[in-house]
């Protein structure tokens, strides 16, 4: 559905697209598209020149967790540094992963070997020309910052001045997915300060807490996808309170994660795109903390919640309903069987809570991030549906920066209202973080027969295999009730109707070199 008409959005099946990427080489993704963006930049390159003193002013919820890449946590964060930096494969909007500073790679039969062939000519934002020592000193760098994707890389070798070797200590089909990790010149220093990279767009500035300051690439080898606008500032606005006011008056041109009240309220001044956050929102509760470590409690509070009033009140009824750790557009991961895993039943919550020891019920508090009005609207909902299980909940809404210290990084809380994305087109983002021993598993989820089934999954390169051993995990958390799963929330991208060419992806990501002006 789409308001004020601009164009609809599909569901993508990202699955399908992670095994269209294997071995594939640079100029096999569809050279029809590739002539059609051509055409469209031709169309649109006297348009380009003319707007070069511009200002395309994007309002975001939150500053910068990090500059690095390497060590951003948010997907905020990782949707604006989307247009600075690029990996050895880059998604694009229908759930491909295409060859980008790699324009080919190869994957040995026990897919333990990831050859990539270095693309040529590629500059960084500084005019140094890539290598594939860069290549190397960034997989690297990535793999020292201890990341969890990383963990079964043995060695990242260069095999020649084109070829780059991953080798991992046990089969992976899915490692091409984590190949988006940032290259960066070897040699780089202090990235926060000055991040380097290979994008559509370069860094210029920024100031904490008010902005980031960016401008196009003019040397970008990717000339079919060269940005459009020339100078591009990410507005902080963590105010929600202020985000129509700001459109409207024109300090921002265009604010993803709009709620539909707020698009209610623009005028036509503003094309509203509606598609999905592609994240599983729930109400997450700390599995290591009473009463919550009792999984009747769990599968209680499952039982009181309804989702589809959730939706009604904080989206008109839009969103999908989820009912584990996976959502849609993961296509045959998605098991939309498990929605029915916990139909409301007011007497069964009650029933189980009186088992557990809590037949008056009990209180905690939710903590929620104050920057996320979607968030906050369905953790209202979520206290009273809570009310008619005796069950009194008491909302906090805490920073973002706070959020991430105590909740994500500490675990000091009982329960909050987020919503989780992939981060790559890999089913294993989302399901990884409930293993045991994850780093990120702020849950403090663990079960023996999950962490045995995602092991399973991990190690068949039969992709048969895979779907099952996955689906065979999100039953599991949704029996034992790891989290009180409720949607995937619909997305309301407000755009000024002088730009067009806003696109959706099946993971966060705001790309902003496919945004022009409006003929």
């Amino acid at each position: 559905m789409l308001r004020r008409g601009v164009a609809a959005v599909c569901t993508l099946t990202m699955a399908a697209a992670m095994l269209a990427g294997c071995a594939k080489k640079d100029g096999e993704t569809g050279s029809q598209n590739a002539q059609e963006s051509q055409n469209a930049q031709e169309g649109t390159q006297e348009t380009s020149s003319v707007d070069s003193d511009e200002v395309f002013t994007v309002g975001i919820p939150q500053d910068l967790d990090s500059l690095d890449p390497h060590i951003a946590q948010s997907a905020g964060t990782r949707e604006v540094l989307f247009n600075i930096f690029e990996g050895l494969v880059k998604p694009d909007e229908n759930g491909n992963l295409n060859p980008a500073i790699a324009s080919g790679y190869d994957v040995s039969d026990d897919a333990t070997e990831y050859t990539f062939t270095i693309r040529d000519n590629v500059l960084f934002h500084n005019g140094q020309t890539l290598t594939a020592d860069d290549v190397v000193a960034s997989l690297q760098r990535y793999k020292d910052t201890g990341a969890s994707v990383f963990e079964i890389v043995d060695s990242i070798e260069k095999v020649d001045d084109t070829h780059v070797k991953v080798t991992l200590t046990k089969a992976n089909s899915e490692f091409i997915s984590y190949c988006t990790v940032a290259i960066m010149p070897a040699d780089c220093e202090d990235v926060e300060n000055n991040p380097i990279g290979t994008g559509p767009y370069k860094f210029v500035s920024r100031t904490a807490l008010e902005n980031l300051v960016v401008e196009k690439f003019d040397d970008y080898w990717d000339t079919d996808n060269a940005a459009h606008i020339k100078n591009v500032e990410f507005k902080v606005e963590a105010n929600p309170d202020n985000i129509v006011t700001d459109l409207e008056g024109g300090s921002i041109d265009m604010y993803a994660r709009i709620t539909s009240d707020q698009a209610d309220q623009l005028s036509d001044a503003f094309d509203i795109y509606e598609g999905e956050m592609n994240l599983v929102q729930a109400l997450y509760v700390n599995n290591a903390v009473a009463p919550f470590d009792n999984e009747l409690v769990r599968q209680a509070l499952c039982y009181a919640i309804d989702p589809q009033e959730i939706m009604d009140f904080v989206s008109g009824g839009a969103g999908v309903e989820i009912g584990s750790a996976m959502f849609p557009s993961f296509g045959k991961y998605f098991d939309e069987s498990l929605n029915d895993t916990y139909n409301q039943d007011i007497d069964k919550a009650k029933e189980l809570l009186a088992q557990a020891g809590y037949p008056d019920g009990f209180t905690f508090t939710i903590k929620v991030p104050s920057n996320y009005t979607p968030h906050i609207d369905t953790a209202e909902v979520v206290v009273e549906q809570l009310e008619a299980i005796g069950v009194t909940a008491n909302i906090k809404k805490v920073e973002w920066n706070t959020w991430l210290e105590e909740v994500y990084n500490n675990k000091d809380y009982e329960a909050t209202i987020v919503g989780f994305d992939a981060s790559t087109l890999n089913a294993s983002a989302l399901l990884y973080r409930y293993t045991s021993d994850a780093h990120n598993n702020m849950f403090n989820y663990a079960n023996a027969d999950y962490d045995k089934a995602f092991a399973a999954a991990q190690a068949t390169v039969d992709d048969d295999e895979q779907v099952k051993y996955y689906k065979e995990c999100e039953k599991i958390l949704s029996e034992t009730a790891a989290a009180i799963y409720i949607q995937d929330l619909p997305e309301f991208v407000a755009l000024s109707s002088k730009y067009t060419g806003y696109t959706f992806y099946p993971l966060y990501v705001q790309d902003i070199a496919k945004i022009k002006l409006a003929e």
